[in-house]
């Protein structure tokens, strides 16, 4: 036997190592379960080259829980490690790893977690234990097997053990503050959550299975009950096969497996597989999404090697595919690594930007090779896709092909298509294409038929970030305009030459213009008196686009809305000269009739605004009911 002191130059590293990582504690069986991985693989291609012989096929790593020693242990069959090797990567190389992560993050327990980057997985074991022992025999003929412990202290001891099988134990004598780790329950949930496609059976505990009786078995035959090892991960999961091998059917279920709460297919996925000049694979699936883009995030898993690291992929995915769901698995992404370093890696922004590139060309792909298809799930994709177009400028230039447009009417154009069939009757007096618009089709109802009695189409565009999308198609296309069927009278959303010819004076508009307007609350309404040729209404509210506009992107946390402060609740009201009831008005005499059909006027365009609410419909209601007796 030999004892000895690990090389430290920071004093009390193992009080140090706890209070760093404790945030992350639980990542130390991930840590440990990936060394065992790594020393199966190692052994599996040993074989495969001819340097070792014997069974390699079924090896697999075993968790055990001895509750009355109060140990946790994970043992593997793998290559194992010699007494000179455990000098070496565990005194050595392990421990240097801790001592540069202690240097560069001892005085900022802000950023701890970084296990992986500086090699300190073997080391994790020491948040939760009091001892750790190491039990291994290499795979090298007639060498005897080493047993290494260390009890939290820069001292160890390494002597001979009697181990007669190939692989590495690793025996972790748990601290009373760390009991949890005992506990069956504990620990089947973070293999569950780390450790649930490992490319390594691991075993914990036993299950009991029935086997499936045969063909012709007699009525009252009972099926056999047997005890087998319970293997508690999936090794070969569909993002690590190809393409070509997998049904829908194969995608369809590792969602399931994925997401055993979510209850909803997928409408799609999209699968990655590169490897130059990075390696990345993986499998995003389109989930049916409603229009709070906030609740639909941090649903994708990250995995390195089939290790998960986390489900907090900002900086790595796209912003806007966060909304997505699936995995990405690449080795090139830094393990467990701090969010500011990973926004600097240059790596992370290659698979960002690939994984744009790849998206957007599936999205085509399926665009062109069924449209009716892709156009009958435009509905629950199209915040994923407008979200992109607003904030990834090269997802934008890709977008044009596969973005869909629909009409109020349940018809689909791309942009360009739309702008081809209405560019000669929606061009204004200045040659500029006006795309009128309705962000709801019930509430906008009589501006909608307003706009259709002149021919025009009228496109419906609904979901929270469209103020900030036509803002930018406005920019990248000068000669176009998007403009909301109700923010003006339709004779002045697309101006032209020709005018209607209005059945008042110009002396009695101006005769009118006070007499409402003493009626007509001034700090919220301004007046405007036109000869209208399509509306049913005496009296139409709209409001300013910009002004409308603006205000929507300041209520969705857009630019535009902070540096102009709080936008009033403003509305133009348009008195229709040429409604008969307008002439009523003017007509009348009596000043209380002329008011009350004022209020009402009022009140019938605030009600096709869904404006109309608590006492003042109240009050609406008892006019009508007067008005009609």
């Amino acid at each position: 036997m030999s004892s000895g002191k690990i090389n430290v130059s920071v004093e009390n590293i193992f009080p140090l190592i706890k209070k760093f990582l404790y945030s992350d504690h639980e990542i130390f069986l991930r840590e440990l379960i990936s060394n065992a991985t790594d020393a199966t693989i190692k052994l599996n291609h040993l074989s495969s080259i001819g340097e070792t012989k014997g069974n390699v096929e079924d090896c697999l790593i075993d968790i055990k829980i001895d509750k009355n020693k109060k140990t946790l242990h994970i043992i593997d069959e793998g290559i194992g490690m010699t007494s000179d090797e455990v000098k070496k990567y565990i005194n050595e190389v392990a421990f240097s790893g801790a001592e540069e992560f202690l240097e560069k993050y001892k005085d900022s327990a802000s950023d701890a977690g970084i296990i992986g980057h500086f090699g300190l997985g073997f080391y994790s074991a020491f948040m939760v234990s009091k001892k750790v022992e190491i039990i291994t025999k290499t795979y090298k003929k007639n060498v005897p097997a080493a047993h290494w412990a260390c009890d939290g202290s820069p001292n160890y001891t390494l002597k001979k053990s009697d181990k007669k099988t190939r692989g590495t134990e690793i025996i972790l004598h748990i601290d009373k503050d760390s009991k949890e780790f005992l506990e069956d329950s504990k620990i089947s949930s973070l293999l569950n959550k780390y450790n649930k496609f490992m490319p390594i059976p691991i075993k914990f505990g036993t299950k009991e299975e029935t086997l499936p009786l045969p063909k012709n078995a007699p009525k009252d035959a009972k099926a056999e009950k047997v005890i087998v090892d319970n293997i508690v991960n999936n090794t070969k999961p569909a993002w690590t096969q190809s393409p070509s091998k997998l049904k829908d059917e194969d995608y369809s279920n590792f969602y399931k497996e994925l997401y055993p709460m979510q209850f909803e297919d997928p409408l799609f996925n999209i699968h990655l597989n590169v490897d130059y000049p990075f390696n990345l694979t993986g499998i995003l699936y389109f989930p049916r999404i409603n229009n709070d883009i906030n609740l639909q995030k941090d649903k994708i898993q990250l995995y390195q090697n089939q290790v998960f690291v986390t489900d907090n992929v900002e900086g790595i995915v796209p912003e806007f595919l966060t909304l997505l769901r699936g995995v990405i698995d690449s080795p090139d992404i830094p393990l467990n690594v701090s969010r500011s370093y990973l926004q600097a890696d240059g790596a992370v922004k290659k698979i960002s930007n690939y994984i744009t590139r790849k998206v957007a060309d599936k999205l085509n792909s399926l665009f062109k090779k069924n449209r009716n298809n892709f156009e009958e799930k435009w509905n629950d994709i199209k915040v994923v896709i407008e979200y992109g177009m607003l904030s990834e400028d090269k997802f934008f230039e890709k977008a044009g092909n596969f973005s869909l447009y629909p009409t109020v009417d349940n018809k689909y154009f791309t942009l360009n298509e739309f702008k081809e069939k209405i560019k000669d009757l929606h061009k204004d007096k200045d040659d500029k294409i006006i795309i009128l618009y309705s962000s709801n089709v019930d509430e906008q109802h009589s501006y909608i038929e307003s706009a259709k009695e002149k021919g025009y189409e009228i496109l419906l565009l609904d979901s929270p970030i469209v103020p900030h999308l036509i803002q930018k198609l406005e920019t990248k296309n000068e000669k176009l305009s998007f403009v909301r069927v109700d923010s003006d009278s339709i004779e002045n959303l697309i101006k032209k030459d020709e005018a209607t010819v209005s059945k008042l004076s110009d002396e009695e508009k101006d005769k009118l213009k006070p007499l409402i307007e003493k009626i007509i609350p001034k700090e919220k309404y301004t007046v405007q008196i036109e000869a209208l040729s399509s509306s049913q209404l005496p009296f139409v509210l709209t409001q300013p686009e910009f002004m409308r506009r603006m205000k929507e992107m300041q209520q969705n946390g857009g630019s535009g809305g902070g540096m102009l402060g709080n936008f009033p609740e403003m509305f133009t009201l348009v008195v229709n000269s040429n409604h008969n009831l307008v002439g009523e008005i003017l007509k009348t005499k009596a000043k209380k009739k002329r008011d009350r059909l004022i209020h009402q006027a009022l009140d019938l365009a605030r009600l096709s605004q869904n404006l109309l609410k608590g006492e003042e419909l109240t009050k609406f209601i008892q006019r009508s009911v007067d008005l009609i007796k």
